[in-house]
């Protein structure tokens, strides 16, 4: 039986959502943690330092909310029925890349 699209999609937004609040408590911790401190981070030769840390973080949660956009309008597709149709050729786009890529709005040969 084949898996619901809108359902999957679902799914994986809601499993970012959890990625995303735990990234944005690490990040906050961080900026928590760096305000109270007067250490000078940036010149000891030990690990990274907390500004590494932190732009790490911020990219990280930058990728998941473009994700999240991704997701949202791959839902916006499954509920109008374009949903797994290439935008370039109007071909399907094959299950497989779907499974892997659940946002994708390209099928492979027109990536």
């Amino acid at each position: 039986m084949p898996v619901d699209p809108q359902a999957r999609l679902r799914e994986r937004r809601a499993t970012l959502e959890a990625r995303l609040r735990g990234l944005t408590a690490s990040h906050a911790e961080i900026v928590a943690s760096s305000a109270s401190s007067n250490a000078d981070d940036e010149h000891d030769p030990e690990g990274s330092t907390i500004a590494y840390d932190r732009a790490q973080i911020g990219s990280l949660i930058a990728d998941a909310e473009r994700e999240r956009e991704e997701l949202d309008a791959a839902l916006v597709r499954a509920a109008d029925g374009t949903y797994g149709v290439c935008e370039r050729c109007g071909r399907p786009i094959p299950a497989a890349r779907l499974e892997a890529r659940p946002a994708a709005r390209t099928c492979v040969t027109c990536v």
